[in-house]
């Protein structure tokens, strides 16, 4: 009797284990999944956070392209602003996989800061001391510079152990010295060009990509749902 009593004892022992293991079991596939909820969540913010000023910066580079031109002088024309410059960023992603695509863009941003300035200093010599231009034109330098922060900060959470790549052609090659009007010429495609950067960035094949791959989310419906 006192056998069947310790048999039936063990059995109920083995039983309570084998459900409080399940439990635990229960517990940790559940804490993986709020804590897989969590980061997703947060990236989705922080990328939405990102596009947000993407928009920003792009509708204040088109507003300055055409005070741009328009600060010019007389006879300068739009159609200036689709002359082949050599040496200007590509204004198309490049890479395959995300953190291909992040790098390109923080890379050409930093390309593009590079030439920025160098509008920034051509104008300053050819615009009045207090020209609505040159405090427009820093205003957009500084927007793009906290955009670039933000994009490093987004791909360094995303792949703590993948360094930001070198620029594949070394530093940013600025023009050599110019005329008047090629100076001219040479910032209206900068701001042209940086534009359609800032439009490949923002379009919906992109951030829909950005948001299903990168996040882990699903692709929304419409595109205005990321902006």
């Amino acid at each position: 009797m006192n056998g069947h009593v310790k048999k039936m004892h063990f059995q109920q022992f083995l039983e309570t284990a084998a459900k409080l293991l399940y439990f635990l079991l229960l517990l940790a596939v559940d804490s993986k999944r709020s804590v897989a909820a969590s980061r997703n969540h947060q990236c989705g913010k922080d990328l939405q956070m990102t596009l947000s000023l993407t928009k920003l910066v792009r509708k204040e580079t088109a507003a300055l392209t055409k005070e741009y031109i328009a600060s010019q002088g007389e006879g300068f024309q739009q159609g200036f602003c689709k002359a082949s410059v050599s040496g200007i960023p590509d204004p198309n992603i490049s890479g395959l996989e995300p953190s291909e695509r992040i790098a390109s863009i923080y890379t050409q941003l930093q390309a593009f800061l590079s030439h920025l300035k160098h509008v920034q200093e051509q104008q300053g010599n050819l615009q009045p001391l207090k020209s609505p231009l040159l405090v427009d034109l820093s205003n957009v330098m500084e927007r793009s510079k906290m955009l670039a922060l933000r994009v490093k900060a987004f791909y360094s959470r995303l792949f703590p152990n993948l360094p930001l790549p070198e620029p594949a052609g070394g530093p940013t090659t600025l023009p050599p010295p110019q005329t008047i009007f090629q100076q001219k010429v040479y910032g209206c495609v900068v701001l042209t060009t940086y534009k359609k950067f800032l439009m490949n960035i923002s379009i919906c094949r992109e951030r829909t990509t950005l948001k299903s791959k990168v996040c882990g989310t699903r692709r929304p419906k419409k595109c205005d749902d990321l902006l």
